[in-house]
Protein backbone atom coordinates (compact mmCIF):
# COMPACT_ATOMS: atom_id res chain seq x y z
CA UNK A 1 0.00 0.00 0.00
CA UNK A 2 1.26 3.05 -0.94
CA UNK A 3 1.66 6.35 1.83
CA UNK A 4 0.35 9.56 1.35
CA UNK A 5 3.64 11.21 0.56
CA UNK A 6 4.12 8.16 -2.34
CA UNK A 7 0.85 8.63 -3.41
CA UNK A 8 1.01 12.55 -4.08
CA UNK A 9 4.94 12.49 -5.14
CA UNK A 10 3.82 13.20 -8.89
CA UNK A 11 1.87 16.36 -7.97
CA UNK A 12 5.74 17.66 -6.92
CA UNK A 13 6.60 17.22 -10.75
CA UNK A 14 4.21 19.78 -12.16
CA UNK A 15 6.12 22.12 -14.55
CA UNK A 16 7.03 26.04 -13.16
CA UNK A 17 6.41 26.72 -17.09
CA UNK A 18 5.87 25.33 -19.97
CA UNK A 19 3.19 22.79 -21.37
CA UNK A 20 0.80 20.78 -19.75
CA UNK A 21 -1.77 18.51 -21.90
CA UNK A 22 -0.25 20.61 -24.83
CA UNK A 23 -1.67 23.88 -23.51
CA UNK A 24 1.30 26.26 -22.89
CA UNK A 25 0.88 28.04 -19.21
CA UNK A 26 2.88 30.02 -16.94
CA UNK A 27 3.06 29.14 -13.84
CA UNK A 28 2.35 25.80 -11.03
CA UNK A 29 -1.01 26.81 -11.30
CA UNK A 30 -2.79 24.17 -13.50
CA UNK A 31 -6.79 24.81 -12.70
CA UNK A 32 -6.33 28.41 -14.19
CA UNK A 33 -6.51 26.39 -17.44
CA UNK A 34 -9.07 23.83 -16.52
CA UNK A 35 -11.98 24.86 -18.54
CA UNK A 36 -10.20 26.67 -21.33
CA UNK A 37 -10.66 25.25 -24.64
CA UNK A 38 -7.44 26.38 -26.71
CA UNK A 39 -8.02 25.09 -29.96
CA UNK A 40 -10.74 26.02 -32.27
CA UNK A 41 -11.09 22.55 -33.04
CA UNK A 42 -11.71 21.59 -29.68
CA UNK A 43 -13.63 24.87 -28.60
CA UNK A 44 -16.27 23.44 -32.13
CA UNK A 45 -16.46 19.69 -30.73
CA UNK A 46 -17.57 21.07 -27.29
CA UNK A 47 -19.31 23.95 -28.48
CA UNK A 48 -21.66 20.87 -31.25
CA UNK A 49 -21.84 18.59 -28.28
CA UNK A 50 -25.65 19.53 -27.75
CA UNK A 51 -25.91 20.86 -24.01
CA UNK A 52 -22.98 23.21 -24.45
CA UNK A 53 -22.40 26.30 -21.89
CA UNK A 54 -19.13 28.51 -22.93
CA UNK A 55 -17.85 32.15 -22.02
CA UNK A 56 -16.21 34.09 -24.79
CA UNK A 57 -13.65 36.26 -22.80
CA UNK A 58 -11.80 39.35 -24.51
CA UNK A 59 -8.07 39.51 -23.36
CA UNK A 60 -8.01 42.78 -24.49
CA UNK A 61 -10.99 44.66 -22.89
CA UNK A 62 -12.00 41.67 -20.46
CA UNK A 63 -15.64 41.60 -21.95
CA UNK A 64 -17.12 38.29 -21.21
CA UNK A 65 -20.48 36.75 -22.38
CA UNK A 66 -21.65 33.66 -21.30
CA UNK A 67 -23.99 31.55 -24.04
CA UNK A 68 -26.10 28.42 -24.04
CA UNK A 69 -26.07 26.12 -27.14
CA UNK A 70 -28.53 23.68 -27.54
CA UNK A 71 -28.76 20.76 -30.30
CA UNK A 72 -32.41 20.30 -31.71
CA UNK A 73 -33.32 16.78 -31.74
CA UNK A 74 -33.13 16.09 -35.24
CA UNK A 75 -29.66 17.66 -34.97
CA UNK A 76 -30.03 20.55 -37.87
CA UNK A 77 -29.93 23.67 -36.06
CA UNK A 78 -27.74 24.63 -32.48
CA UNK A 79 -29.88 27.20 -30.98
CA UNK A 80 -28.09 30.01 -29.07
CA UNK A 81 -29.53 31.35 -25.48
CA UNK A 82 -27.45 34.98 -23.92
CA UNK A 83 -26.87 34.63 -20.16
CA UNK A 84 -28.38 38.07 -19.21
CA UNK A 85 -29.00 37.66 -15.46
CA UNK A 86 -27.30 36.46 -12.22
CA UNK A 87 -28.90 32.68 -12.34
CA UNK A 88 -25.99 30.92 -14.63
CA UNK A 89 -28.84 28.20 -14.57
CA UNK A 90 -31.53 29.73 -15.75
CA UNK A 91 -31.10 33.39 -17.20
CA UNK A 92 -30.46 32.64 -20.87
CA UNK A 93 -32.48 34.72 -23.04
CA UNK A 94 -32.95 33.72 -27.32
CA UNK A 95 -30.17 34.84 -29.45
CA UNK A 96 -30.16 33.20 -32.51
CA UNK A 97 -29.15 30.01 -33.83
CA UNK A 98 -26.75 28.17 -36.16
CA UNK A 99 -27.44 25.95 -39.31
CA UNK A 100 -25.29 24.73 -41.82
CA UNK A 101 -22.53 26.02 -39.76
CA UNK A 102 -23.76 29.46 -40.35
CA UNK A 103 -24.52 31.77 -37.78
CA UNK A 104 -28.25 33.40 -37.85
CA UNK A 105 -29.26 36.09 -34.99
CA UNK A 106 -33.05 35.40 -34.38
CA UNK A 107 -34.17 38.78 -35.31
CA UNK A 108 -37.24 39.99 -33.94
CA UNK A 109 -37.62 36.76 -32.22
CA UNK A 110 -34.25 37.39 -30.31
CA UNK A 111 -35.12 37.81 -26.88
CA UNK A 112 -31.16 39.34 -26.46
CA UNK A 113 -31.12 42.35 -28.27
CA UNK A 114 -30.31 43.37 -31.73
CA UNK A 115 -27.94 42.17 -34.65
CA UNK A 116 -25.41 45.05 -33.10
CA UNK A 117 -25.13 43.89 -29.50
CA UNK A 118 -21.93 43.41 -28.14
CA UNK A 119 -22.80 40.23 -27.14
CA UNK A 120 -24.42 38.91 -30.63
CA UNK A 121 -21.34 40.70 -32.66
CA UNK A 122 -18.76 38.63 -30.11
CA UNK A 123 -20.52 35.75 -31.17
CA UNK A 124 -20.80 35.77 -34.54
CA UNK A 125 -17.03 37.10 -35.01
CA UNK A 126 -16.42 33.96 -32.90
CA UNK A 127 -18.32 31.45 -34.67
CA UNK A 128 -16.78 32.76 -38.10
CA UNK A 129 -13.04 32.21 -36.94
CA UNK A 130 -13.55 28.82 -35.08
CA UNK A 131 -15.70 27.94 -38.40
CA UNK A 132 -11.88 28.93 -40.28
CA UNK A 133 -9.94 26.51 -37.89
CA UNK A 134 -8.73 30.16 -36.24
CA UNK A 135 -8.95 30.99 -32.49
CA UNK A 136 -8.34 34.53 -32.49
CA UNK A 137 -5.31 35.40 -29.85
CA UNK A 138 -7.44 38.42 -28.60
CA UNK A 139 -10.36 35.50 -27.01
CA UNK A 140 -10.60 32.61 -24.37
CA UNK A 141 -13.16 30.32 -24.89
CA UNK A 142 -14.29 29.05 -21.50
CA UNK A 143 -16.50 25.55 -20.71
CA UNK A 144 -18.03 25.62 -16.99
CA UNK A 145 -17.04 22.06 -15.74
CA UNK A 146 -20.05 19.87 -16.96
CA UNK A 147 -20.37 18.01 -19.86
CA UNK A 148 -21.21 20.06 -23.30
CA UNK A 149 -22.87 16.90 -24.06
CA UNK A 150 -25.27 15.43 -21.00
CA UNK A 151 -24.20 18.62 -18.78
CA UNK A 152 -23.28 16.65 -16.28
CA UNK A 153 -20.33 17.87 -13.71
CA UNK A 154 -17.24 16.99 -15.11
CA UNK A 155 -14.65 14.76 -12.75
CA UNK A 156 -11.85 12.70 -14.72
CA UNK A 157 -9.05 15.17 -15.49
CA UNK A 158 -9.17 14.71 -19.34
CA UNK A 159 -12.87 15.59 -19.41
CA UNK A 160 -12.22 18.49 -17.58
CA UNK A 161 -9.96 19.65 -19.78
CA UNK A 162 -11.82 18.63 -23.14
CA UNK A 163 -15.61 19.43 -21.63
CA UNK A 164 -16.70 15.71 -23.10
CA UNK A 165 -17.45 13.32 -20.13
CA UNK A 166 -15.85 9.91 -21.12
CA UNK A 167 -19.05 8.44 -21.98
CA UNK A 168 -20.27 11.13 -24.02
CA UNK A 169 -16.89 11.03 -25.64
CA UNK A 170 -17.29 7.05 -26.43
CA UNK A 171 -20.78 8.04 -27.63
CA UNK A 172 -19.23 10.76 -29.98
CA UNK A 173 -16.88 8.51 -31.76
CA UNK A 174 -19.35 5.73 -32.23
CA UNK A 175 -22.19 8.22 -33.41
CA UNK A 176 -20.37 10.76 -35.55
CA UNK A 177 -21.64 13.51 -33.54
Amino acid sequence: MQTLTQLFASFDDVPQAGVVNGVPIACTDVEIIEGLLPTAAEALTFMRAGKATVTLRSKKTQARYTYKISKSEDGAVFFIGLMNGPDNERAFSYMGYIRRDVYFHGGAKSKAGGRDTPSNKAFAWAWEALMKDHMPATMEIWHEGRCGMCNRKLTVPSSIRSGIGPDCATRMVIHGS
